[in-house]
């Protein structure tokens, strides 16, 4: 059994906007996410003060206290996200999502990090005062799908992804199999991802972050001479994934078709990016879908900004697509929102795929020439009527994944 499987429902909150008429308008304008971010500032030894922050984000009144009580911002950016998307699919408050024929795939890095902190405290307090019972809730690795079955009352598959930068596109990856094998009808799919300083440490800890602290402006810079690396930032984004027919029969909207989803390991290094998982985690994805390469109209790519991972991603789509394939890379402008970017830029690129358009890579002046020939799509929009496109992410751990979409037109 091999069901098609499309989009109903999707939602987004970025650095640039939580609509897609605020993060189009930001992306066609050029505007980035990216900050200086005080708070950096004060952690000794940290080499940069950027971030990409999601601002003015509140908990919605109307959810109950109930089951905010047990959320962390993690939470809270997914359950918004999921519950627009749920509306645009018509499935807000619906049977459906408490029949068992619908789940949740969904990912993140990991749980609330400010949770976490309430815990190692036991460790330097020796005691356990202070520690609420609904700490552990909010850091554990699977609160974000856990939380989203409660608050909508799904009761069906609840599938965690936490792969890093990896876990919103395996959150959207793993929901498709779950519908295509027949044990699903619809899956709420997605990545979130709550700013911390721990985050950022990461990366400024291996000389990965960008050091751009007066000029917050002109970073990342993906796959260009002169970039200096990434900066973190947060979000999240929700996937309505459903059976056809399902959806047909129900009056959905549909939005896209999700053709494959292809994701390998690495076998190698823990953190350094491998050129061939990367390209075999696109043939995966090439052959799930029976296409050639030459069918692919755009590849929107990780691109993080960081030396290793833009000169061996794009190696990899120059063996697999040759020079002719446009790319470029969102975190230009949400930054890199960790486990949470599959899932936004999957969004981000079925928009403008609909829309016939697409966005170029900010800051994108020179091409390193030790990245591979491509058509990097810089210096503005491209309007383009793209039918098929591929979205790539890779992760700590030689995490590989590349989801294929197309265009709605039936």
């Amino acid at each position: 059994m091999n069901r098609r499987v499309v989009v109903t429902g999707m939602s987004g909150i970025s650095p640039i906007g939580s609509t897609w008429g605020d993060v189009s308008k930001n992306l066609r304008e050029g505007h980035s996410g990216v900050s200086a971010n005080p708070e950096l500032s004060e952690i000794d030894g940290m080499k940069t003060r950027l971030a990409a922050r999601v601002e003015d984000f509140e908990t919605p009144a109307h959810f109950p206290r109930k089951s905010t009580r047990n959320m962390g911002r993690v939470s809270l950016l997914a359950a918004r996200t999921t519950e627009v998307a749920l509306q645009d699919a018509k499935l807000i408050d619906s049977p459906l999502l408490g029949g068992g024929r619908t789940g949740v795939s969904y990912g993140s890095t990991s749980g609330s990090p400010p949770a976490m902190e309430v815990y190692f405290r036991l460790l330097s307090a020796n005691s356990v005062r202070g520690i609420r019972p609904t700490d552990y809730v909010k850091f554990m690795s699977h609160t974000v799908p856990a939380n989203l079955s409660q608050l909508f009352g799904v009761r069906g598959r609840i599938i965690p992804t936490s792969s890093a930068c990896t876990s919103g596109s395996q959150g959207i990856g793993y929901g498709l199999e779950a519908i295509q094998c027949g044990r699903q009808d619809i899956m709420i799919c997605g990545g979130s991802e709550e700013f911390h300083v721990a985050g950022v440490a990461v990366f400024d800890i291996m000389f990965a972050t960008s050091s751009r602290n007066d000029a917050p402006h002109t970073t990342p810079r993906p796959f260009d001479r002169d970039r200096d690396g990434l900066v973190v930032g947060e979000g999240a984004a929700t996937l309505i994934l459903e059976e056809l027919e399902h959806a047909r029969k129900r009056g959905a909207p549909i939005y896209a078709e999700v053709l494959s989803f292809g994701t390998n390991g690495d076998g190698k290094h823990i953190t350094n990016p491998d050129s061939d998982g990367m390209r075999r985690a696109m043939e995966l994805a090439l052959g799930e879908a029976d296409l050639a390469p030459d069918q692919i109209d755009y590849v929107n790519a990780h691109g993080t900004a960081t030396e290793a991972g833009d000169i061996a991603e794009s190696l990899a789509m120059n063996k697999l697509f040759g020079p002719r394939m446009p790319t470029s890379s969102l975190k230009s402008y949400f930054g890199h929102t960790l486990g949470a970017c599959g899932a936004l830029e999957a969004w981000a690129s079925i928009e403008m795929m609909r829309e016939g358009w697409l966005a170029p890579t900010l800051n994108l002046d020179v091409v390193d020439p030790r990245c591979g020939e491509l058509d990097y799509i810089c210096g503005g929009v491209r309007a383009a009527a793209t039918e098929i496109i591929m979205s790539n992410n890779f992760a700590f751990g030689g995490v590989n994944t590349s989801l294929i979409f197309r265009r709605w037109d039936e």
